[in-house]
This record gives structure tokens, C-alpha cells and sequence, in this order.
């Protein structure tokens, strides 16, 4: 089972960040553009685009957050014992296990069969 789960900012969150994204903006266009030319510019730029990213998580209708995937383990389709076979002799391969763990889980799987 899939189930969908929407983030979005909370308000008050969003509208600090603009606040604040007013303030650095204000910082480019007074101090960084004066002073420091090219970098100030893209200063700016920048704090512009933070700037409204935040008032639109705001105060924007249209924005619902990113989409994040979350699948329940129980759900998860289950490993064929061919598959754990491999994988067992790839761990035992690698010298990952021992001789005895190998057989002991060999065996295990196989009784599953």
C-alpha cells in the first residue's frame, strides 16, 4: 500500500522567510550592489528568488508542497528464495559469512521452499 503525503511550510514559517528574504534583498540593492558589483548582483538575484519561494508557500493557492513516496514495509513484495540464495552466495563469496553461517542460512531458506 502507497500512501501519498503532501509537506508545505507552515504560514508563519513562510512569511519569516520572506521577511527576511525583504531584508537581504534590501542588503543587495544597498550595500552588496555598491560595493561589490557583479557579486552583489547576483546577491540579489538570489535573495529575490528565496524571497518570493517563501511568500508563494505563503500566501499562493496554487502551491501544495513536494510529494513524498512512503511505502509500508509489510507491503514490500517479498524476496523469492532463488533471489536469497544468490545473495547468500554472493555474502559467502565475498567472505562476508562464514562456512557455517552459509549452511546454516542455506539451509533455512530451503526449508522455506
Amino acid at each position: 500500500m502507497k500512501r501519498k503525503v503532501t509537506y508545505r511550510p507552515s504560514k508563519a514559517q513562510s512569511v519569516l522567510g520572506g521577511v527576511v528574504g525583504v531584508i537581504f534583498v534590501l542588503i543587495g540593492l544597498f550595500v552588496a550592489i555598491p560595493q561589490a558589483g557583479l557579486f552583489g548582483l547576483f546577491w540579489t538575484a538570489v535573495a529575490v528568488a528565496i524571497t518570493a519561494t517563501n511568500f508563494y508557500h505563503a500566501f499562493g493557492s496554487g502551491y501544495i508542497g513536494p510529494d513524498i513516496e512512503i511505502t509500508d514495509d509489510a507491503q514490500l513484495p517479498a524476496e523469492s528464495p532463488e533471489d536469497r540464495l544468490k545473495k547468500l552466495q554472493s555474502l559467502y563469496d565475498q567472505r562476508l559469512i562464514t562456512p557455517e553461517e552459509y549452511e546454516e542460512k542455506r539451509k533455512e531458506i530451503l526449508r522455506e521452499l
